[in-house]
């Protein structure tokens, strides 16, 4: 392994110095909360019988306290195809924590809603901010005190965010997630892209789109492509949260039930002990990894939002200037749809995280002394799981790429930097994925069309309107104006414009995914256009410049005179009201978008 890199060690050196205090103050409560974890002999005979009743089969054993209780944070329901697998996993874990002693109860569920079915949709508007719900749910769920570690099941966009905010408040216990899985691969994701974009054109109808999508989306699992999904299940490979390798295994095998079974296993191992706990593995460093994770496999863009929300949970102070610079020196080591011709079950093939995580070790790129779920720190994370003699769960060492037009060394990356670049100027700061866009397009000047929502973006488009050189301008899309939808909705209207051979480009305080694909776009904007940002300054025909070669997001227009466009009044119907609340609490996208942490004062 070589020494670590002089620009990550900088800037580890002062995400270490900015959470000095908010670290400090956040290691004080958890041992304050490990110091007076109830003791079954000091809880109320009647509390206990609450807490057994339901436990018929490890009734005797809990009220023995024969062995460490897990409790089981579940996300499942079986409208998320990643999410259907488990509602068997409870009485399965159940089974594993018997085999070695242990008792397993499920502690709560947490909502989990699906981007793909909101896509475009009003309830979009709930889907930020269900992270934040999430992660009071799962703070109802460990407010029982009745747990001696932690079984998170989750894998999409908000849910492992949120799942991990929540856990980190009960810290003081050991945690471990549990992914589920991709689904196997289904059409290519390149006749995927063709069909959107026909679609968009006008050149089939609505009938062929749908079994296009239907071939992509097809069975239980993660959605194949490289978004939020799978970048959390990276993330939690890179901060030592997982069962090592297990992220981009296909649910229903023997290798998926094997290194779930060694979850339980590992889990009722670190119950009791005060040396893995989530707290401590979650430190600066494995924040740092995360981000380092995300550049090096051109992740999604949303953990921009949440990195922060999550260290911030921990205690630890990241923001987008940190990450930036991160960027400079992470090279990009794969090409994953939508970057790439391949989706993550070719990824994992080609070596996965295993060789990514080896290879940023070996060019001293990542941190390797973490204190991780698993004995061996991050060198065990740099061999993939396989069923070895005699059925047992064993781990091979990946040495070398399998398929470098997908994967490839840190020493021979496909671009020397990780393509986020943050963006700044007079219209605000905002962040640009310049892995996911062709180099001769990081650059696009051209006058404005502002809209106040995407629906009329896509209006203007089919009306023939924007069929020129134009900077597409979405405001009042922030986290307190509308909860920050995803505008990945967009992406085929406006990439069949470039594809004309227009320059055009996105300019938004909404949310794109890593979804977002080939289309330039300066997002999560902040300050957002509500309050008065400099969005809510623009009028249509004004000259836009986003370049990400010089990290500019101006325009030339004189904005010192000009009074905020009119607010949109608050939407009502599904439920959008309800979160009202949580939106006027929300601080800034680059905190983290988040109004429990902002009324918690983290």
């Amino acid at each position: 392994m070589n020494k670590l890199n002089d620009t990550i060690h900088r800037v580890t050196e002062r995400v270490i110095e900015n959470s000095r205090g908010p670290r400090s103050s956040y290691l004080e409560l958890m041992q304050r909360e490990a110091d007076r974890k109830p003791e079954h002999k000091d809880i109320a005979c009647s509390n206990l019988a609450h807490a057994f009743a339901g436990a018929l089969e490890d009734q005797d054993a809990m009220k023995n306290r024969r062995g460490p209780n897990i409790g089981i944070v579940t996300a499942y329901n079986d409208m998320l195809s990643a999410h259907q697998p488990y509602g068997r996993y409870p009485d399965r874990m159940k089974i594993y924590a018997r085999e070695v002693g242990a008792t397993a109860q499920v502690a709560g569920g947490t909502p989990a809603m699906c981007d793909g079915v909101t896509q475009g949709e009003d309830g979009m508007e709930l889907s930020l901010f269900s992270r934040d719900i999430i992660a009071l749910s799962t703070g109802v769920a460990l407010s029982h005190q009745m747990y001696d570690g932690i079984a998170c099941l989750g894998i999409c966009d908000k849910i492992v965010p949120g799942l991990l905010m929540g856990a980190l408040r009960f810290g003081h216990l050991p945690a471990i997630f549990v992914p589920s899985g991709p689904m196997p691969s289904g059409i290519s994701n390149k006749q995927k892209q063709e069909t959107r974009q026909k679609y968009a054109a006008g050149e089939i109808g609505r009938d062929e789109l749908l079994e296009s999508e239907l071939g992509s989306y097809h069975s239980p699992g993660t959605c194949t492509f490289y978004g939020t999904a799978n970048s959390n299940q990276m993330m939690m490979e890179m901060m030592g949260l997982h069962v090592p390798g297990s992220a981009f295994v296909t649910p229903g095998t023997k290798l998926r039930q094997a290194l779930d079974r060694a979850a339980m296993h590992r889990l009722a191992e670190l119950a009791g002990t005060t040396t893995r706990t989530l707290a401590q593995v979650v430190d600066e460093k494995a924040i740092v990894n995360a981000v380092i994770g995300l550049l090096a496999t051109g992740g999604s863009t949303n953990h921009a939002i949440h990195i922060p929300a999550m260290g911030r949970a921990a205690g630890v102070i990241i923001d987008w200037n940190d990450m930036a610079e991160l960027s400079s020196v992470v090279p990009l080591l794969a090409r994953v749809y939508p970057n790439g011709s391949g989706d993550v079950n070719h990824f994992h093939s080609a070596g996965g995280m295993s060789y990514i995580t080896r290879t940023l070790l070996e060019e001293g790129l990542a941190h390797g002394d973490l204190l991780t779920v698993w004995d061996g720190g991050m060198d065990a994370y740099t061999a993939e799981p396989v069923i070895g003699d005699e059925e047992a769960l064993a781990w091979a060492p990946v040495t070398e790429t399998r398929d470098d037009t997908m994967l490839r060394s840190a020493s021979d990356p496909f671009q020397p930097d990780g393509g986020m670049r943050l963006v700044t100027g007079n219209l605000g700061r905002a962040c640009f994925k310049s892995s996911a866009v062709a180099k001769e397009r990081w650059t696009i000047e051209a006058p404005c069309r502002v809209f106040e929502n995407q629906k009329d973006v896509v209006a203007a488009f089919k009306a023939g309107e924007l069929d020129k050189d134009v900077v597409v301008v979405v405001r009042f899309q922030g986290p307190r104006a509308n909860g920050m939808p995803e505008l990945h909705s967009l992406t085929p209207s406006l990439a069949v414009l470039q594809d004309r051979g227009h320059k055009v480009a996105l300019v938004t305080d909404g949310r794109m995914s890593g979804a977002s694909g080939k289309v330039p776009s300066a997002i999560h904007c902040t300050p957002e256009a509500l309050g008065g940002g400099p969005l809510s300054l623009l009028q249509d025909g004004d000259v836009v410049r986003v370049c990400a070669e010089t990290g500019t997001l101006s325009t030339a227009a004189d904005l010192s005179a000009r009074t905020p466009a009119p607010e949109p009044q608050p939407e009502w119907g599904v439920g959008r009201e309800m979160y009202r609340m949580l939106q006027n609490q929300a601080d800034s996208a680059e905190k983290g978008a988040s109004a429990i942490l902002a009324g918690a004062g983290l």
